[in-house]
C-alpha cells in the first residue's frame, strides 16, 4: 500500500525500539518499541512503608514470588523435519491461587501462538507445568497458573505516584543465568513512553536505566516499598544505553483482572499504525495541528478503512474527548468495546472531519 504521506511513516521510526525478548538457544520471541511524552505527578495520598528495607532485604522478600519461565515449541525446518524452540522469560505470582504474570511474547512461538509447553521453576527449586489462563497480545501481557501450595505473591502497588529519579530494581532471569533471579538497580528515568511495534501498543510505559536484558521480560520492577509498580518488558538497543522500558502497573492491571475472568480482553479495534503528532512534526508537515494521532497506514477492511479513514489524516478527538497523544487514543480505545460506534474527529489537510466508525 502506498503512503500518501511518507513523512509521518519516517517520523514514525523514532518510536520504535528492540525488546528484550525469550533469552535461550533459538529463542523466537519478539518485542516491542517506544516514544516520549510528559511526566505524571505524584498523588498527595502516596503511602512509604515506615519500614523500608534496603536492597538486600528487598530482594530477599521478593525471590520467592519471581519465577523463570521455559517455554517450548514445535515448529519445522525446511526439510519438513521437526525442530524444537525454546526461549526463557521471568514472571510472578500476583495471588495464593497460583497466576503468574509475565509478558505475552515470553509464551509466545515466531507465530504468535501460545507455545506448546510452559514450566515454571519457582526460587526453592519446585517446577510446574503451567497453563495460560490468558493473553493480551496488543499489550504483551499473558496470564498463566500453576497448581501449588505455599506460594508468595508479590504485593501491587500504584504507577500514578511514580516521580523521575524514584529508585527501582528489576528482578529477572537475565540471559538464563544460573543461580536465580538476577538484581538490577537504577531509578526511573521518564514516564508516559510508548511502546509500540507490530500489533503491541502500549502506552504510559515507565522508563528506567535498572538494566534490562534478554530473559528479564514478564519480571517486576519494584519500588522501595517491595511493590511491583511495572512489567520489564523491552529494552532500546544501537547507540543507546541504559534505557529500558516497563509495562506501568495501572495500564496492566485491569488486562491482568479481564484475562482471570474471561481468559481475553475485549478492547474497541480501529486498524491503524500511528505516530504521533508534535510542534516539530506539525512544522515540518505543514500540519495544522501540532497535537494529535497521525495515521502511518490504514488496514484493509479494517473498521477505520470502512469509515473513510486514510493514511496522512490526523485524528484529535473521540467522542469530543480530544486526542493529544497516542496515549489518549490507546486509553480510550481501551474505555470502548468491539461493537461500539464512536464519533472520530480528525484533519485532512486543512479540513475537519468527523466519521462514525464501529469498531472491531
Amino acid at each position: 500500500m502506498k503512503i500518501k504521506n511518507p513523512a509521518l511513516m519516517i517520523a514514525g521510526l523514532a518510536i520504535i525500539a528492540l525488546v528484550a525478548g525469550m533469552a535461550c538457544d533459538n529463542s523466537d520471541a519478539s518485542d516491542s518499541k517506544p516514544e516520549p511524552t510528559t511526566a505524571a505527578s505524584a498523588p498527595a495520598n502516596a503511602e512509604i512503608r515506615d519500614d523500608i528495607p534496603n536492597t538486600v532485604e528487598l530482594v530477599d522478600e521478593l525471590r520467592p514470588s519471581v519465577v523463570h519461565i521455559l517455554s517450548e515449541a514445535t515448529s519445522f525446518n525446511a526439510f519438513g523435519q521437526t525442530a524444537p524452540q525454546s526461549g526463557v522469560g521471568t514472571g510472578f505470582i500476583i495471588d495464593e491461587e497460583g497466576h503468574i504474570v509475565t509478558n505475552n511474547h515470553v509464551i509466545s512461538d515466531q507465530n504468535g501462538e501460545a507455545v506448546d509447553d510452559i514450566t515454571v521453576t519457582l526460587a526453592d527449586g519446585r517446577q510446574f507445568d503451567a497453563t495460560v489462563v490468558g493473553r493480551d497480545p496488543p499489550s504483551d501481557i499473558a496470564v498463566l497458573d500453576i497448581d501449588g501450595e505455599d506460594l508468595q505473591p508479590v504485593p501491587l502497588g500504584e504507577s500514578l505516584g511514580l516521580q523521575v529519579g524514584q529508585d527501582v530494581i528489576a528482578m529477572g532471569n537475565a540471559l538464563n543465568l544460573p543461580g536465580g533471579p538476577t538484581v538490577t538497580k537504577g531509578v526511573i528515568s521518564a514516564l508516559n513512553r510508548l511502546i509500540q511495534e507490530g500489533n503491541v501498543s502500549i502506552p504510559d510505559a515507565i522508563q528506567t536505566d535498572a538494566a534490562i536484558n534478554p530473559g528479564n521480560s514478564g519480571g517486576p520492577l519494584v519500588n522501595a516499598n517491595g511493590e511491583v509498580v511495572g512489567i520489564t518488558t523491552a529494552v532500546i538497543r544501537g547507540n543507546a544505553e541504559g534505557i529500558g522500558l516497563a509495562i506501568a502497573i495501572d495500564t496492566a492491571r485491569p488486562i491482568v483482572e479481564e484475562l482471570i475472568q474471561s481468559g481475553q480482553v475485549d478492547r474497541g479495534f480501529l486498524g491503524v499504525s500511528i505516530v504521533q503528532v508534535t510542534e516539530s512534526l506539525a512544522g515540518q508537515l505543514d500540519l495544522p495541528v501540532d497535537y494529535g494521532v497521525g495515521i502511518q497506514s490504514v488496514e484493509a477492511g479494517s473498521p477505520a478503512d470502512d469509515a473513510g479513514v486514510q493514511e496522512g489524516d490526523v485524528i484529535v478527538a473521540i467522542e469530543d474527548e480530544e486526542i493529544r497523544t497516542t496515549g489518549d487514543l490507546f486509553s480510550l480505545l481501551a474505555d470502548n468495546r468491539s461493537g461500539d460506534v464512536v464519533t472520530i474527529s480528525y484533519y485532512r489537510g486543512d479540513e475537519e472531519r468527523r466519521a462514525q466508525v464501529t469498531l472491531g
